[in-house]
């Protein structure tokens, strides 16, 4: 395909899609810092132990694609997730502070 026909094919592309898309990054913007922090602490983690993608979704009972979106800081977490990743890298990941009053 032309460099012309690419432009071509760009420019006719629906943007309301790409708008959507950006609403949503900056919707979820906090959550996705979350996720990418958790993300890195996990893979230092699993460089520090030794601990493959593969042998990380073992311990987990998950699928490797499914590690390699959590370790690119893609997929939203949820706290069961969080917890299997404690789990299986033995340590803590998040800390929970109660105020008191």
């Amino acid at each position: 395909m032309s460099d012309i026909k690419k432009i071509e094919t760009l420019a006719s592309l629906n943007t309301s899609n790409i708008i959507k898309g950006v609403v949503k990054r900056v919707e979820n913007r906090k959550w996705l810092k979350y996720s990418q922090d958790i993300a890195i602490t996990t893979l230092t983690i699993m460089d520090e132990k030794g601990i493959s993608q593969k042998e990380l979704a073992n311990k987990m009972g998950v699928s490797p694609q499914y590690i390699n979106k959590l370790l690119r800081g893609k997929e939203k977490l949820n706290l069961e997730t969080i917890s299997k990743l404690e789990v299986a890298l033995d340590t803590s990941l998040i800390r929970i502070t109660f105020n008191k009053k």
